[in-house]
């Protein structure tokens, strides 16, 4: 770091980050990280671990998380495992509601949990299948990760990462469930087993994963997911063969998906208005939803689904 104020990255620094014994090995002194933090220059990641403080990632919960699980890990101990939703998002599953404020890792011990603002260790036992390495950091591997957190996470945030798992191949249900049963002692496992019974590879989104659940919690007949309607050439997320009708849940991740080169967003909006005109010229009731009509205010929606039931 020199005269200017300029961050000067050291080598073998993981992510970037500036970690504070290695600053001081290369001649940086604890008045000169003073001076930054206090121009605004340098963000302090966590103690002792430093970043430029117009590093973008910083502007990304995801990915300012991963930086702190790499700024975390290696000061734990040489066994910690990065785990529940730190490994979450090391393997870029997505969440819905769980907090990113703790870093979770995870030591194959009888003891030794604690809990601080920044870090959660967890204390379990790790077969060495269950660990991986992902951009140099140990991680409890996709299927364990997912068992973790269904076993401490609510339902609904438990089963929006397992359904991603299931639609990216990243396992099987068989994975899943070996990997629920391998901790059948631990706390949460009831809950556990019913998120992987429940978990389905057809959701291909988070909000599509809610959909499906308050689907079934208002009792309707589960549709199949991600069906093409014969004639329309349309894919639709949400079917009822019994009564033709085509729920479709429109998340802005949607059109992006739709997005084709030199398309804009405009343009994905008309086609997807053209694409639902095919559908409904084949006689099938079209039912759609959007983010803010989730749960706890799906009632509307259930309405509208059972009143194109009726009209079937």
């Amino acid at each position: 770091m020199g005269a200017g104020g300029r961050l000067v990255v050291v080598e073998n620094s993981p992510s970037e980050i500036g970690l504070r014994p290695l600053l001081l090995a290369s001649g940086v002194t604890d008045d000169e990280l003073r001076q930054l933090r206090a121009s605004e220059s340098l963000t302090t990641l966590r103690p002792g671990a430093y970043l430029p403080a117009d590093d973008p990632r910083l502007e990304d919960v995801f990915a300012r998380h991963v930086l702190l699980v790499r700024a975390t890990v290696r000061k734990v101990a040489p066994d910690a495992v990065a785990s529940h939703a730190s490994a979450a998002v090391l393997h870029g599953l997505p969440l819905w509601r769980t907090a990113l404020d703790r870093v979770h890792v995870t030591k194959d011990r009888r003891s030794g949990g604690r809990r601080t603002s920044l870090l959660h260790v967890h204390v379990a036992a790790l077969d060495g299948d269950e660990i991986v390495e992902v951009d140099g950091v140990a991680v409890t591997s996709v299927a364990r990760t997912v068992a973790d957190l269904a076993r401490s996470e609510s339902f609904e945030q438990a089963l929006v990462p397992a359904d991603a798992a299931l639609h990216r191949h990243l396992v099987v249900p068989d994975d899943l469930t070996d990997a629920v049963g391998r901790g059948a002692h631990r706390s949460g496992t009831p809950r556990a087993r019913r998120v992987i019974a429940f978990a389905d590879a057809g959701s291909m989104s988070p909000g599509e994963t809610l959909s499906r659940l308050a689907i079934h919690r208002a009792g309707l007949p589960p549709p199949v997911l991600q069906y093409e309607i014969p004639g329309t050439g349309a894919e639709v997320d949400f079917w009822w063969p019994m009564f033709r009708t085509a729920g479709e849940f429109d998340g802005l991740a949607k059109y992006g998906r739709l997005l084709a080169p030199e398309q804009t967003a405009a343009d994905a909006v008309v086609a997807e208005k053209i694409r639902e005109d095919r559908v409904r010229d084949e006689q099938v009731g079209v039912v759609r939803w959007t983010w803010d009509e989730l749960p706890p205010r799906f009632a509307p929606v259930v309405a509208r689904i059972r009143a194109s039931f009726d009209r079937a």
